[in-house]
């Protein structure tokens, strides 16, 4: 695990709270919708509503803020952008700023008197830059107590790799974890945003809210899903800013709505649920008649048995309903009420199941000759 900035014999020193700004490049807003353009209120809403700085606004009305405990900021363009102790600096803002609280609609905090603002009216503050401190913040949010979802962590590992030029072996070593793990993360948020930048696909266009980035990390390891779009089968890790072939990005576009949706075309995901129809959805795109299918737009249940070809699907038909023969006829005596139509119904399986064992007579006769 590295060392904290602090252990290296960085200093911290009190800055005027007012030229303190949120990170706006913090990759977890993400999760929440906010690109680098979100303005300070509205990184202030997001961590309030969705990462419990109530409680951290409470205890430093309650008790100060412990000095002992820097916050990390990175000069840049000019400004002050904190880069660790996003959630403390909301809090003592909020709690400084009335009128802050009033367009938030935020009504359950303290009013602090005016010493208690004025000590919070500078803050201790370590300066550095963001590629020094990478591996310490990383190993003390992105595992640590409230960790962090997949999407706004592949977000920093691609950040780390990218631009300070970190190997994803190195990161997930640093951050504590899987190597494989933060390969799925990276290739994912690689795909994503080649598809988006390709025009193929727009997150923001998705049908639903909730954005499951781990149906797409998860679904790149699959075969049916590689060869579909053109990667490299059984490959551990694709590692690359465009991993998808560009012949394939029209490809990449079908696939991703696929998976999520698109709001605009009134288009529901055909994956309900990533376990199984993301193994369906592999088996599927292994086979041109059942990729055409769904092209059409045919329910994923109806495309995968055409993948499945006559033969397969008979076999697995045949198992199925004598299996469900046999649940039947071990319920019969406490199941059945003596309605006539659920003996028709019988008498109609009698019928069929001859029918069947005819047509399967006829064609291994023909076939035996």
């Amino acid at each position: 695990m590295s060392k904290s900035p602090k252990a290296s014999g960085w200093e911290s020193e009190d800055v005027d709270t007012d030229s303190l700004l949120l990170d706006p490049e913090n990759p977890r807003l993400a999760d929440y919708g906010l690109t680098p353009r979100a303005t300070q209120e509205e990184i202030v809403k997001v961590l309030w509503q969705n990462m419990a700085v109530d409680e951290l606004a409470l205890s430093i009305a309650e008790n100060g803020f412990y000095r002992h405990e820097p916050l990390y900021a990175a000069k840049e363009r000019g400004k002050n952008f904190v880069i660790e102790g996003n959630r403390r600096l909301a809090a003592v803002k909020l709690l400084r700023d009335s009128n802050l609280r009033s367009r938030l609609q935020i009504s359950s905090l303290p009013t602090i008197s005016l010493a208690a603002r004025k000590q919070l009216d500078t803050l201790p503050v370590i300066f550095c830059k963001r590629e020094e401190v990478w591996a310490y913040l990383g190993f003390k949010h992105i595992n640590g107590p409230q960790a962090w979802e997949s999407y706004p962590k592949a977000h920093y590992v691609a950040w780390v790799h990218n631009e300070v030029g970190v190997a994803l072996e190195e990161i997930a070593r640093r951050i504590g974890d899987k190597h494989s793990t933060v390969e799925r993360l990276y290739d994912g948020l690689m795909v994503l945003e080649q598809g988006e930048a390709a025009g193929v696909f727009s997150r923001e266009d998705r049908y639903r809210e909730h954005f499951s980035f781990s149906h797409l990390t998860t679904g790149l390891g699959y075969t049916g899903i590689q060869g579909f779009l053109g990667l490299p089968k059984g490959e551990k890790t694709i590692g690359k800013r465009r991993p998808v072939p560009k012949d394939h990005e029209k490809q990449l576009g079908e696939f991703l709505t696929w998976l999520y949706g698109s709001r605009s075309k009134s288009l529901p995901p055909v994956i309900q649920s990533q376990n199984p129809d993301l193994r369906r959805l592999d088996e599927v795109l292994k086979n041109k008649q059942a990729i055409a299918a769904l092209r059409k737009g045919l329910t994923l249940s109806v495309s995968l048995e055409i993948s499945k070809g006559d033969e397969r699907v008979f076999r697995e038909s045949m198992v199925e309903a004598k299996q469900n023969l046999q649940k039947a006829r071990g319920t019969v005596l406490t199941g059945y009420d003596g309605n006539e139509d659920l003996l028709q119904t019988a008498e109609d399986l009698v019928e069929l199941s001859r029918a069947i064992f005819s047509d399967m007579q006829q064609s291994r006769s023909k076939k035996s000759k």
